[in-house]
């Protein structure tokens, strides 16, 4: 079952995303002089943006496997995220070699996808560990630093800085409030009221744009990096 609801609102989440890389590449570009890295306005604000995927995505992943757990589709979510997993590494290192990305959103996707499999019939369980994960991350008690750093140094991962990281703490967290709610129905009392479905092209292009957010995901940077190299090459 798909939600025109849901797509409209990945929709959003991935033109903010989009907003966000194209100031992240004007700051690269040298044309601007954003703090990206430390600022709270880009910091708070990327934090709003991976919530809304990853919270969309706990829900998409209870109205996916619905009744039973659906292997053929499981299996295809787990090879594509695979595969642009590694395209990411990779097209990140040419770019970005001291600071490549190893654990991205795509990399944090596709353990979810899997982890998140025993969760799905246990929404109670789901619920709390969902908001204790959170709690104990915003009240310091809970940190994966220490993995990180036992693994960045045994794989001789970027220690200082990584351009993407999503970590399990606190984003593991809203993905289990995702499939709380995709349990419970919530999508159903909030999504289907008609600011989110009425006919009218702003909602069938974000909407059209959230059933394509894999996609744009994938080429939108190298979409960007040659609108600025071009620039950059004629002025």
């Amino acid at each position: 079952m798909r939600l025109q609801g849901l797509d409209t609102l990945r929709g959003v989440a991935i033109i903010l995303m989009v907003i966000f890389h194209f100031c992240f590449d004007l700051k690269n570009f040298g044309y601007v002089d954003f703090d990206l890295k430390h600022g709270d306005f880009w910091k708070y604000f990327r934090y709003f943006i991976v919530s809304m995927f990853v919270f969309l995505a706990g829900i998409s992943a209870q109205l996916a496997h619905a009744r039973a757990i659906n292997t053929k589709k499981l299996l295809k979510r787990v090879l594509l995220l695979s595969g642009a997993s590694l395209i990411v590494s990779i097209g990140s290192y040419t770019q970005f070699p001291s600071s490549w990305i190893y654990f991205g959103i795509l990399h944090f996707f596709l353990f979810v996808s899997v982890a998140g499999l025993p969760f799905l019939r246990f929404p109670k369980i789901s619920l709390f560990f969902g908001i204790f994960i959170i709690l104990g991350y915003n009240m310091s008690w809970i940190s994966m630093h220490w993995l990180y750093s036992f693994v960045q140094k045994a794989l001789s991962l970027p220690v200082a800085y990584t351009q993407d990281l999503v970590s399990l703490v606190p984003w593991f967290g809203v993905y289990l409030l995702g499939l709380a709610a995709g349990y419970y129905k919530i999508q159903e009392l909030c999504l289907n009221r008609d600011i989110f479905n009425k006919k009218h092209i702003v909602n069938s292009s974000l909407s059209s744009v959230g059933k394509h957010s894999f996609i744009i995901y994938l080429v939108h940077q190298i979409v960007l990096f040659a609108m600025f190299y071009t620039i950059k090459f004629i002025f």
